[in-house]
């Protein structure tokens, strides 16, 4: 697995659950490879009380459909599965969702106020669930709806300045996934050791520059909308961070591959929900920043 990228798939947690090695099952009916069966007999089955030792009458067709049972998969074992992920990313942005619309239906000064509330607080419930040590569904549930509410607010700001952007920014979104996903699935795209590498210097110098630019917008050291991200430089600065944004989507691709196959617990699937919806969210707020900074440039 990938190291580096979003630190919620690092965390000591996650990583160790994606690299235990797994247990390979037997077959239904048989002893677990390693075990003896302990003299049982052809016809013998498990008595909670005597072990072995009681004889009961089993029949050749029974035997046979007995040992002939499938082994058990992911999902009856408790292990993490794609559709576990799924699910719970359909439900964390379905919750998201459901913040982004309260502040369509409210007045723009709360919607305002919405918009810093969901900021703060999604910021510290990231904080809380990416060191926590194991995965609530409630709170990163609650993250995803305080994140509704940051970019519903932040959607009809820039939506009521540049007509359409919010729209074109989930289209974008959307389309940078798909692609994403649709590469990595095919193999063109993977988080190589040395790609990880330079995307950990570029995320490393992005985080830096963004950190300078908002001291000087609150100092009021540039009149900016966007402060140094204003024009032909925030542009370009702004494709670089949506291609940081789609880089770590595959590095989040390449972390739940490693927790599935290696057969994490299933509680870890709220964890692999959680990465994508951060990711998607950063993702969301590049695009649409580059897009008002275009349309401001008209």
């Amino acid at each position: 697995m990938a190291l580096g990228g979003n630190p919620i798939f690092n965390g000591k947690n996650f990583r160790g659950a994606t690299q235990a090695p797994r247990v390979p099952q037997a077959p239904y009916g048989q002893a677990q490879y390693g075990q003896q069966a302990s003299g049982r007999a052809p016809g013998q089955v498990m008595d909670p009380q005597n072990g072995w030792g009681q004889q009961q009458n089993m029949t050749d067709e029974q035997l046979r459909q007995m040992y002939n049972q499938p082994a058990a998969g992911p999902a009856d074992t408790g292990r993490m599965t794609y559709d576990d992920v799924i699910v719970k990313t359909a439900a964390c942005l379905g919750v998201l969702l459901a913040g982004a619309a309260v502040t369509m239906f409210v007045s723009m000064g709360l919607a305002s106020i919405l918009m810093i509330v969901g900021a703060l607080g999604g910021f510290v419930l990231a904080l809380v669930n990416t060191f926590k040590k194991q995965p609530s569904p409630a709170l990163i549930l609650a993250y995803a709806g305080l994140e509704g509410l940051f970019l519903g607010g932040l959607t009809r700001v820039l939506d009521l300045m540049y007509p359409g952007v919010g729209l074109q920014a989930v289209i974008g979104t959307l389309s940078v996934f798909t692609v994403t996903l649709l590469l990595f699935k095919s193999g063109k795209v993977r988080a190589s050791p040395k790609a990880v590498k330079f995307f950990m210097i570029a995320l490393v110098g992005y985080g830096l520059f963004s950190v300078v630019n908002l001291v000087m917008m609150m100092t009021g050291m540039t009149t900016e909308p966007f402060g140094l991200r204003s024009g032909i430089i925030g542009v370009v600065i702004g494709i670089l961070a949506i291609g940081l944004a789609a880089f770590s989507l595959v590095m989040d691709f390449t972390s739940i591959e490693a927790g599935v196959q290696s057969g994490a617990p299933q509680r870890f699937s709220w964890t692999a929900a959680f990465g994508l919806t951060v990711t998607l969210v950063w993702l969301y707020v590049e695009i649409i920043r580059v897009l008002a900074i275009l349309r401001g440039e008209d």
